[in-house]
């Protein structure tokens, strides 16, 4: 058994997929297959069931699997520690899609202003997918938005943002001095899907002042929210890093009189695996970037 084989073992447990994984590794189908079923040998019983248009992990092949990833995560942070000068090396960051277009780019500019040969891999997924990903040791570092429900990450504030109700530039409430909650309350909203944490911190916010939103449309993109507003299909609340890229005259957005939404925003990271002084860097810039997003 070699690392190699590990590495394949990993991949065919992810796709299910022999072909999808022999691509993923670089390698024809049959040399991949081959690996694999030594692997099988070794262990003198099968790791995966062989189905029609996909493989599963058998009772050996998740006890198996188990002690893999142990394996190369370990293999993963020696290397990573034997090399780690704070100046080169892979460091793989996360953002929901709420953050990432609006936030990261200034922010990784900035970063590889300062740490020019570093190689920085950006994964764009919802909360929870990148929340497994930062426990499982494949996302170093990531960029989310509270609440954060779960154990074992250590997760630090960064800002909070204010939510901006963003209207058709024609709406009757954009040519209001104040906009009241209440005033909303019976208007068609545009939102996110369940999916993303944005559409919960917009109904909590309205709940707490006993408004409860009408939802007509749900969409998958922050983008397609603006644009069906700016069809006049209803309006919504955008957070303020989305709203200052938008220079465009089809929005018109308002802040709330009195308490206004917010959301907070913060950096999580897995406290047991190996913090490089990579990642130490990474975090100093990530804070100081934050900064300037801070409501004053």
């Amino acid at each position: 058994m070699d690392i190699d084989q590990l590495h394949y073992f990993q991949s065919l447990a992810d796709t299910k997929s022999f072909t999808a994984s022999a691509k993923q590794m670089g390698l024809s189908q049959p040399a991949f297959s081959r690996s694999i079923q030594r692997l099988e040998d070794e262990f003198g019983q099968p790791l995966f069931e062989r189905k029609t248009r996909s493989v599963e992990l058998t009772e050996a092949g998740q006890l198996f699997q188990q002690a893999a990833t142990q394996i190369l995560r370990l293999v993963e942070d020696t290397k990573a520690q034997i090399n780690d000068d704070g100046k080169t090396g892979r460091l793989r960051i996360g953002a929901i899609p709420t953050i990432a277009p609006f936030f990261l780019p200034g922010l990784l500019r900035r970063f590889s202003k300062e740490v020019p040969e570093a190689h920085l891999i950006v994964q764009e997924n919802t909360t929870d997918v990148l929340l497994k990903q930062i426990k499982q040791g494949e996302v170093d570092v990531a960029i989310l938005a509270e609440p954060i429900n779960v154990k074992y990450v250590d997760v630090e504030e960064l800002f909070c943002e204010e939510l901006c109700l963003v209207l058709p530039p024609n709406h009757d409430l954009a040519s209001k001095k104040q906009i009241r909650i209440a005033d909303v309350e019976e208007l068609p909203f545009v939102m996110l899907d369940e999916a993303h944490c944005l559409s919960d911190n917009i109904t909590t916010f309205c709940r707490q002042k006993s408004v409860h939103p009408v939802v007509v449309e749900r969409t998958s993109q922050l983008a397609m929210v603006q644009e069906l507003v700016a069809l006049d299909h209803g309006v919504s609340m955008i957070p303020t890093m989305a709203k200052k890229l938008d220079r465009g005259k089809r929005r018109t957005y308002r802040s709330f009189s009195g308490v206004t939404p917010t959301r907070t925003i913060v950096m999580v990271t897995n406290p047991y695996r190996f913090q490089s002084r990579l990642l130490g860097a990474f975090q100093e810039t990530l804070r100081e970037y934050s900064s300037e997003f801070r409501i004053e």
